[in-house]
């Protein structure tokens, strides 16, 4: 006896497996909407991209008029006395024309500078209330003195810039190096505060 109804059975429950495993397969979520597209966000246009920075530096490059106290050794060596003058610079290198105008000397014909005119300075850099003066080595090799004119000459540097009231002492430096002193006799293997006894 031929058996044909379960073949048929059969056949018929796997086209319909078929078809089922076809439809899962089309790569579309269920209930998902083909013609849908995202929102398109509209970005507001930044007017200052293209602007330059006007404001980096403006601070420091600004040139503006500070009337300094320079400090200079009195006739007989004994004190230093102040002498104020005007000077045009920006605010970062007002420490450089400080001591710049401090070696020239004052308008008054009768006030030498004391740093040796062969001097030169290299930079003068400020940092945590320390500002860091870097000398040519002619600072040493030209210096003429004792113990008295050591002292008046780092104190007349010293004093001139603890003028501005953020600096709080300063640093010695020749060619880039640190040193212990210029003639043996003041400390300068650290930085050096205001010396109120060469004031009196």
């Amino acid at each position: 006896m031929r058996i044909i109804a379960p073949v048929k059975y059969i056949c018929s429950v796997m086209g319909v497996f078929a078809l089922l495993l076809m439809s899962g397969c089309d790569g579309q979520q269920p209930n998902a909407s083909p013609d849908k597209k995202p929102p398109v966000v509209q970005q507001k246009p930044d007017d200052n991209k293209d602007k330059p920075d006007t404001t980096a530096g403006k601070n420091t490059q600004e040139k503006k008029e500070y009337n300094l106290t320079l400090y200079y050794p009195n006739d007989d060596g004994t004190k230093l006395i102040a002498v104020t003058k005007k000077t045009i610079s920006n605010e970062k290198d007002k420490y450089r024309a400080a001591v710049e105008a401090l070696m020239t000397g004052g308008d008054n014909k009768n006030i030498f500078p004391i740093i040796p005119r062969q001097a030169k300075l290299n930079s003068a850099v400020f940092n945590n209330g320390v500002v860091t003066l870097d000398f040519s080595a002619d600072l040493k090799k030209h210096f003429v003195g004792g113990s008295t004119g050591e002292e008046m000459l780092i104190g007349s540097i010293v004093n001139t810039l603890t003028e501005f009231k953020e600096v709080k002492a300063v640093e010695f430096l020749l060619d880039g190096k640190k040193i212990e002193s210029l003639a043996g006799h003041s400390d300068l293997t650290k930085p050096v505060e205001r010396m109120e006894n060469l004031l009196k």
